[in-house]
């Protein structure tokens, strides 16, 4: 029960206080303003009463749901709802029918969709089951067959459910009416019950007796009978010949028995492989210093290569016991030492030839492993910079190291002081494994100065290896400053005379793997690098207002660039403002000598390389080609097109590539063009000249060739091609020239005929082309502003239901909502003072309890005293 609560003074006075009280309280008071005033609008809502329409909204749901929500499933009046109880029309008969089938619906139908043992009361004699108190069981029954555990129905009817009384009085026959009288005890009925099973039990018995002396006479005699058919010949089966396999069965066996993939070792990561890298190097390294040392190798302190099954792995292992065992023979000690040492020796060559075949080997190995990185390190170049290179230079230096190994002399039991001494000087003259990063520019031209080509690559392959970054914080710095070296280097071999083109094509791959690992210093020494020579020009045109070609150096620096860094990217730090520079090169430098032809053609080489992968329409190269082709046109007279700066129509270099010697051509073979012209040496003679014309122009037709394929899918590719069409078809005298140089003519002029025609006539469409659908907004204009507008008055009665009834359900969705909190609320009070009240009582019996057990403790305390 709840708490009564105290009738206080103040209760008192708010219940005397009127309405119109609480009206005029201003904290009662809600004032819904509006943001402007319209005159002569009235309105409803202005004020508002918030405390009082709750508690009526309160008191009116107390009155009203909270008496429907107690009241529920109760009823205060009796209704007699039997079955045409007041129908005068139905006989007495038929009302009891009609309501005993109701009754039976009644019971078989479920009250509840999830009471699944809902069942019919089940009575016997007239009494539910539900009521019985004597459940006796009656014995068990000890028979083993197959209806153990079935009891009569004599016996059933009779101790089952109490009713042997009554049923005795039914089952008693008229001769023993005397004896039925006297019912009998349930003693006695159970003896008799039990008295029966077990005679049945013997009749069951008697029978499976016989059914089996049946079943052995059944058998014995169709023993006899299968002895007669014994005779008779096996039937004949029919051999069902079995269809031929199809190819596809022949391919699923196949697959069937073919070999499963095996798990393979994880790959291992950048770091553990410069890890074994340098171990190994390491390695190499203080085997060759103890071969300058001369010392010799203990193969003695050598763990065995090979380990059993039954090996402990604890490093311990028997020596080789070298002295002769003791032989007798008829009695007499055998001499067995010379075998003995016969035999050690060759069991020590045996061992010394298997450690060498290891270590060959092991060596092959390493081998191959760095020529499949070296394999990956492919640039994909097309100016003969051979990757494979450094995988060269490494197979040879090794192939060296073995050979010395192999060289040095086998170890002996007393080598002698030649041998040894040719071992140190093999040793002396091979190349540390292990290096340092050089501190300074000076350093790595030592250590590079002397040195064949390949060994210069070594140098600088084993210097990365043995510094790798991830293998000291250090190396890094170092690593960056060594790029810068190489970088500086390959500038210094370019300027030699001859340049060394072939050391810079093995040092190019070592570049790239440095840039891969810094790429932010690759791109400062680049672009300092090209700053450089873009100022270089600028004071050219500044001081002479003409500029002359870059060397050899700088157009190899461009080249590289080309190499270490994407050039199909749409913007880039390095290779945009290096093709810039390029366009710069080829129409700001003047062309008045050879050396300036072979480095203009040069660079329109480097322009293509760059734009090969993203197609990049350069008009300065179109322009180039044709002032190179214009230079071999003797005669200058209505050309048909228009030569570009910085080449001049007519001039006094405007005949430059102008054949003289016409027996030039009969001597002259299609070569590569050389990189020595661009050197600026003087040729040795008017035939090498001559030849070096030819050679620029089939240079020149290759480019223009390569540039046909590039352009091809332009719109404007025949607008582009034209003046080249027109020199090469009408001003070039090609019957003075080889015929290799005519068939590289024949081909351009195939290349430029084959021009796709792309331009289609104007015409008007078919069809007035359908207009994309618009989302903008339709603006209606509004002239009644606060009214509800309609076309007709239905139009406007139908608005008006239509926003009543969305106000009214607004409304009742409220109410309801509203209505669920108020029950909600009551039956959490419910609730909570039922919990109140059995955590009451539960303290009460605590108490009680508590109360007792202090009593008897009391008691039992006073127990022990006595």
């Amino acid at each position: 029960m709840g708490k009564v609560q105290k009738k206080t003074a103040s209760n008192k006075i708010r219940k005397k206080k009127p309405a119109r009280d609480i009206k005029s309280n201003p904290f009662e008071v809600k004032i819904n303003k509006q943001k402007f005033d319209i005159l002569g609008r009235k309105t409803k809502h202005d004020r508002g009463l918030p405390g009082v329409s709750r508690s009526k909204s309160i008191k009116r749901r107390t009155e009203t749901l909270l008496k429907e929500y107690k009241n529920q499933g109760k009823s205060n009046t009796f209704i007699d709802k039997r079955f045409g109880e007041y129908n005068t029309e139905l006989t007495e008969d038929e009302k009891m029918a009609k309501r005993f089938s109701l009754e039976r619906q009644r019971l078989h139908t479920k009250k509840s969709m999830y009471n699944l043992n809902e069942e019919e009361e089940l009575t016997h004699y007239g009494q539910s089951l539900a009521d019985v108190e004597n459940f006796n069981d009656g014995p068990d029954s000890d028979s083993e067959t197959e209806e153990k555990g079935k009891l009569s129905a004599e016996f059933t009817a009779i101790a089952h459910f109490g009713g042997g009384g009554l049923l005795q009085k039914k089952a008693a026959k008229p001769g023993e009416e005397e004896e039925a009288q006297k019912p009998k005890s349930r003693r006695e009925l159970i003896e008799e019950l039990i008295v029966k099973s077990k005679k049945e039990k013997h009749q069951r018995q008697v029978q499976r007796d016989q059914a089996q002396e049946l079943t052995e006479k059944l058998d014995k005699d169709w023993k006899e009978i299968h002895s007669l058919l014994a005779h008779q010949g096996p039937k004949t089966e029919q051999v069902e010949k079995k269809p031929k396999a199809g190819d596809y069965d022949i391919i699923v066996r196949e697959l069937f028995f073919d070999v499963k993939a095996q798990p393979s070792d994880r790959l291992k990561t950048k770091e553990e492989l410069a890890k074994e890298e340098q171990e190994r190097l390491q390695k190499l390294e203080m085997e060759r210093l103890r071969r300058m040392r001369g010392d010799l190798e203990d193969k003695s302190k050598k763990a065995p290569k090979h380990m059993s099954a039954d090996d402990l792995n604890d490093g311990f292992f028997l020596e080789k016991i070298d002295k002769p065992c003791l032989v007798y023979k008829d009695g007499k000690l055998e001499q067995q030492d010379d075998e003995a040492e016969e035999l050690g020796d060759e069991h020590e060559e045996e061992n010394r030839e298997a450690e060498d075949s290891d270590e060959d080997e092991d060596e092959e190995e390493n081998q191959s492993e760095e020529s499949d990185e070296d394999d990956h390190s492919d640039l994909g170049d097309d100016s003969h910079l051979d990757q494979d290179s450094e995988s060269e230079g490494e197979h040879n230096e090794c192939a060296r190291e073995k050979k010395a190994v192999e060289s040095s002399p086998k170890k002996e039991k007393a080598p002698s002081e030649e041998a040894r001494q040719a071992m140190m000087a093999a040793a002396k003259t091979q190349l540390p494994f292990t290096f340092s990063v050089p501190e300074s520019y000076e350093e790595l031209q030592s250590l590079l100065a002397g040195q064949e080509t390949e060994k210069q690559c070594l140098i600088v392959e084993r210097i990365r290896k043995c510094n790798h970054p991830s293998l000291s914080a250090g190396n890094k710095p170092k690593l960056e400053t060594l790029f810068g070296f190489l970088w500086t280097y390959i500038g210094e071999l370019a300027t030699r005379q001859p340049a060394e083109l072939k050391t810079i094509d093995r040092m190019v791959p070592q570049l790239y793997d440095l840039s891969q690992m810094f790429p932010e210093a690759a791109l400062s020494f680049a672009q300092s690098t090209l700053r450089q020579s873009v100022q270089e020009l600028e004071d050219q045109l500044q001081t002479k207002g003409r500029a002359t070609f870059p060397k050899l150096d700088k157009l190899l620096y461009i080249k590289i660039m080309g190499a270490l860094f994407p050039t199909s990217d749409y913007r880039h730090a390095v290779v945009t403002p290096t093709l810039v520079h390029l366009s710069q090169i080829v129409t700001k430098c003047s062309v008045t000598s050879l050396r300036e032809v072979a480095a203009g053609l040069f660079s329109c080489c480097l322009f293509l390389d760059f734009v090969s992968f993203s197609k990049r329409f350069i008009p300065e190269v179109i322009s180039f080609l044709l002032g190179i082709l214009h230079l071999a046109v003797p005669c200058k007279d209505a050309l048909g097109y228009t030569v570009i700066p910085p080449f001049k129509a007519v001039g006094k270099c405007s005949s430059l590539l102008v054949l003289q010697d016409k027996k030039a051509a009969d001597s002259w073979e299609m070569k590569p063009l050389p990189m020595s012209w661009m050197h600026g040496v003087k040729q040795r003679d008017e035939l090498e000249a001559a030849h070096f014309k030819l050679t620029s122009l089939a240079m020149c037709f290759n480019l223009c060739k390569k540039s046909c394929q590039l352009y091809r899918e332009l719109p404007a590719f025949p607008e582009i091609i034209r003046p080249l069409e027109v020199l090469l078809t009408t001003h070039l005298p090609m019957n003075d020239y080889p015929p290799k140089l005519q068939e590289l003519y024949q081909e351009v002029l195939q290349e430029m005929k084959d021009k796709p025609s792309c331009y289609q006539t104007l015409a008007f469409e078919k069809r007035k082309p359908v207009p994309l659908k618009f989302f903008t907004p339709k603006i209606v204009e509004v002239t009644d502003y606060g009214r509800k507008r309609g076309s007709s008055q239905q139009e406007k009665e139908r608005m008006r239901l239509i926003h009543k009834h969305k106000r009214e359900f607004k409304g009742a969705i409220r109410e309801i909502r509203k209505d669920a909190q108020f029950l909600a609320r009551h039956k959490f009070s419910d609730i909570m003072e039922r919990d109140s009240e059995r955590k009451q009582k539960v303290k009460m019996l605590m108490s009680s309890l508590a109360t007792q057990e202090g009593e008897w403790k009391a008691l039992r305390r006073k127990k022990r005293k006595i």
